[in-house]
């Protein structure tokens, strides 16, 4: 019988410790899943005991910065490539063999890193909401592919990106806003997406303008849980442990742009991946505007074993329809990928 009981782990090097959690027989197939900002191993909490029970060994680390995993103190220390370096540790730790990577938001230029800095560990790599070949360039590419009929050039020279200058400009007092009440930053974006905001600004848009996150408030305002998300459980597990590291780490990964992209450039081959890659669109996540933009148009250029889907959800994806990520990855393994099986 395959246990799909979640444990907690934790793997250290000289260099740096990652918490992870585990679950599914030992000897079976690797899928490894990096989570976003700012979030945790726990994000994964729905795909971990399926895949188990589909035989998989399922890994979810605390990506650095977060949970158990090591804090570091520099910017610099938060950039792709340190980040895909843990990996490549975590991974010779697990055995070492071809496994699936699944990233989601900042989680995934780390799996798709995996995928190209390091095929040789790459079964296939699935990725939600983040394309191949444009967080992971840098900021500049963002900006060339803003939609500018939802963001004027003279009014939103970042377009949705306004917020990563923000960071730039103002990392102290972004992080400080965060850090003064993590529980309600927590309950303030972890929410479902909707049709609604189609076509309109993305509240990211509005974070330079505004002076801050919150409209300019010192902390972020207390609004109702939504539970299409996050439980009260996960809440209080997400709200702790961001308050005992806080946001520095979270968002010092908006900080690399330059390194990020100096990193993919040592890419062979212009960046194309031929590994069998599976990309899940958020129809209602208009930050990762990848259903009515061309912010996906990079990947497709320089994926050549890419499938597509997608999905009626918001940014956390994940968390809010787990039951159709789960469908759609095990779909595309079953008939793109299936020795896994």
């Amino acid at each position: 019988m395959i246990s799909q009981a979640i444990t907690s782990h934790k793997f250290s090097t000289s260099r740096h410790r990652t918490s992870y959690l585990a679950c599914g027989p030992i000897d079976g197939p690797l899928i490894i899943f990096t989570h976003g900002w700012p979030e945790l191993s726990l994000s994964w909490r729905h795909q971990l005991p399926f895949f188990a029970a589909l035989g998989f060994r399922a890994i979810a680390p605390d990506m650095r910065g977060y949970g158990n995993s090591s804090i570091h103190g520099q910017h610099a220390d938060y950039a792709v490539e340190c980040a895909t370096q843990d990996m490549v540790e975590l991974h010779d730790a697990l055995g070492g063999g071809k496994a699936i990577w699944v990233g989601h938001d900042w989680g995934s230029p780390i799996a798709w890193a995996m995928a190209a800095h390091h095929p040789q560990r790459c079964q296939a790599i699935a990725s939600l909401c983040v394309p191949y070949a444009v967080i992971d360039k840098g900021l500049q590419p963002l900006i060339e592919l803003v939609d500018r009929d939802i963001y004027p050039q003279e009014e939103f020279p970042l377009g949705q990106w306004e917020y990563f200058g923000f960071y730039e400009e103002n990392f102290a007092k972004a992080t400080a806003q965060m850090d003064a009440n993590a529980r309600n930053m927590v309950q303030l974006i972890f929410r479902q997406g909707g049709p609604d905001g189609r076509g309109l600004p993305s509240g990211t848009a509005m974070v330079r303008k505004e002076n801050g996150w919150f409209g300019g408030l010192p902390e972020a305002p207390e609004l109702p849980r939504d539970d299409a998300v996050i439980t009260a459980e996960d809440l209080e597990i997400y709200a702790h442990a961001l308050h005992t590291n806080g946001f520095f780490g979270p968002n010092s990964w908006y900080m690399n742009h330059q390194a990020n992209a100096d990193f993919f450039d040592t890419l062979p081959n212009a960046g194309k991946l031929d590994v069998p890659a599976l990309f899940i669109h958020g129809r209602y996540d208009y930050t990762c505007a990848t259903v009515d933009s061309r912010l996906a148009d990079p990947m497709r250029q320089l994926c050549s074993n890419l499938t597509e889907a997608v999905i009626d959800s918001g940014h956390w994806m994940a968390q809010e329809k787990p039951v159709e990520v789960n469908r759609e990855i095990t779909k595309w393994l079953f008939q793109v990928v299936p020795d896994v099986f």
